[in-house]
């Protein structure tokens, strides 16, 4: 398990680039006060940590008092975040519009009203442009209270002009809000509980979906209202492993980009997540050919100064990128050579360690398990999977539950039988405990029970047998959940033919793209 620090001021320390830390030394030695110094000797001291040590710090300002070393943190803070701040960004939007709106606001309280108008007339076609409603909602508020207060005889029947766009923005910025909230509910419910586990699970999915969509209605030339509509599609698509719906509105996701460019930089966020949806999209439907060029895509976006020299969207590019290149490794068959890229993962695991999400980690480790497992090193893939078995979370009760059943199955194949009786009882018992079983992992638990009683000479049969069934059961869209997580007919398959899983998959690839 990554290790992560609850110290604030030390996180956002340990962030800092060097130009950063030299820019802050700069700001906060401009005058030669105590209590300056003590903040730049404590800067000092966190900047030289390793790890966060509450003990150590305390005995290196031995002389304060705890209560006054805390509240020279708390100055310290804010002194980072104000060097930060004087920084110019010229990328950033928010720090952009945020500018103008102090400069309307400082020329209205000198008495310029007609200059400060000026201004958020400036400022209201950039926030349009860019989508940026909450700022253009508060310009217009301040327009409002200057006409309002002071007669400027700016423009005839202004009232009137202001009435409507208020009106309108805040029509908006309510359909926005909405979506936005639907997205987000959507999303949060995958990252809890995964893919709908059974017909109740997508019947309260599906009448939860259309009652949110019945309340409103994206505009068909607004940026952000269609984002978030095309985002809620793709969590409730995912949800259901539909995945051809799935596919069309992560295509529709990054397509609104290319029509909106100039947004591209502004919300990069967003993008990198569309480009990794939709590789996502095309690794479930074995898209090949598109999947190559959307990863062709994401890398030369991750080429880019936007995503560079941004410290949030350089951690989600490894992210996106290190997925897709496992993904691709699974779709190829290549278990082997895709193990080469392991060691790098890791170090950046690490290095991003207090900024990456559970969730995240989770994922990789689920990954690098199967890339171990597909590859025919089982004990390095149960170490990877303990893992996850070991971690305390409730995160992705359906993620751990198949950890649990690829655990099994690796146990297996190193011939455990003492130990795999064991496991998968209490597995089972977890499995049906989380609503988790279906007819598919029914027959997995069923197999790997009476394995070790099967005489050998009877095994293929029985591998056969399995297979047929499985394959019957992934005719049926209710009952494929499994086989997101598992390619287990591809294992079967290996197992009759007495060769790799990996070549199986590899021979299957190439058999499929000798056929496109």
């Amino acid at each position: 398990m990554l290790n992560k620090t609850s110290d604030s001021l030390f996180q956002l320390i340990k962030s800092l680039t060097k130009s950063e830390k030299k820019n802050f030394k700069l700001y906060a030695t401009r005058n030669s006060s105590k209590t300056e110094l003590r903040t730049v000797a404590l800067f000092d001291v966190l900047e030289k940590m390793n790890e966060y040590d509450e003990t150590l710090l305390l005995k290196k300002f031995s002389d304060l008092p705890k209560q006054q070393l805390y509240n020279i943190k708390t100055r310290l803070y804010r002194q980072v975040l104000l060097s930060l701040r004087l920084i110019k960004d010229e990328g950033n939007i928010d720090i952009q519009l945020h500018e103008q709106m102090d400069h309307a606001r400082i020329l209205y309280n000198k008495g310029l009203y007609l200059q400060s108008l000026k201004i958020l007339d400036t400022l209201k076609g950039f926030a349009k442009n860019y989508g940026q409603l909450s700022y253009l909602q508060q310009a217009l508020f301040f327009e409002k209270k200057i006409e309002g207060l002071h007669i400027t005889r700016s423009i005839h029947n202004r009232a009137d002009q202001l009435a409507a766009e208020s009106d309108d923005v805040n029509e908006r910025l309510s359909t926005i809000s909405h979506l936005s909230n639907l997205s987000l509910q959507l999303y949060s419910r995958y990252i809890q509980n995964g893919h709908a586990r059974n017909l109740k699970d997508e019947e309260e999915i599906k009448n939860f979906f259309a009652q949110a969509l019945s309340q409103k209605k994206a505009h068909n030339d607004d940026f952000y209202e269609n984002l978030y509509l095309y985002q809620s599609y793709c969590w409730y698509a995912f949800i259901l492993q539909d995945f051809f719906l799935y596919y069309r509105y992560t295509q529709k996701w990054v397509t609104l980009f290319d029509s909106f460019p100039h947004m591209i930089e502004v919300e990069s966020t967003h993008y990198l997540k569309g480009l990794h949806n939709l590789l996502e999209s095309h690794f479930y439907l074995s898209n090949h050919k598109q999947f190559d060029e959307t990863l062709q895509k994401l890398e030369d976006l991750c080429d880019l100064d936007v995503i560079k020299h941004n410290e949030n969207n350089l951690i989600q590019g490894f992210v996106y990128l290190a997925t897709a290149r496992i993904n691709k490794h699974f779709m190829q068959g290549t278990f082997t050579e895709g193990l080469k890229i392991v060691p790098g993962i890791m170090r950046q695991l690490q290095e991003y360690s207090q900024y990456m999400d559970s969730h995240r980690v989770l994922i990789f480790y689920y990954k690098i398990a199967s890339l171990y497992f597909g590859s025919g090193d089982s004990e390095t893939c149960i170490d990877y999977l303990q893992k996850i078995i070991n971690w305390k979370t409730d995160l992705r009760i359906d993620l751990q539950c198949y950890a649990r059943l690829l655990h099994l199955i690796a146990h297996y194949e190193l011939g455990n039988d003492e130990l795999l009786e064991y496991l998968s009882k209490s597995v089972y018992r977890l499995m049906g405990k989380m609503e988790n079983l279906s007819v598919v992992e029914e027959e997995i638990f069923n197999f790997l029970k009476r394995a070790f009683h099967i005489p050998p000479r009877q095994l293929e049969n029985e591998f056969r047998i399995l297979l047929a069934t499985l394959r019957q059961q992934k005719e049926v869209h209710k009952k494929t959940r499994a086989f997101t997580y598992l390619d287990i007919i591809s294992w079967l398959e290996s197992k009759i033919k007495c060769t790799p899983v990996q070549d199986v998959i590899r021979r299957n690839y190439l058999e499929q793209v000798k056929h496109k």
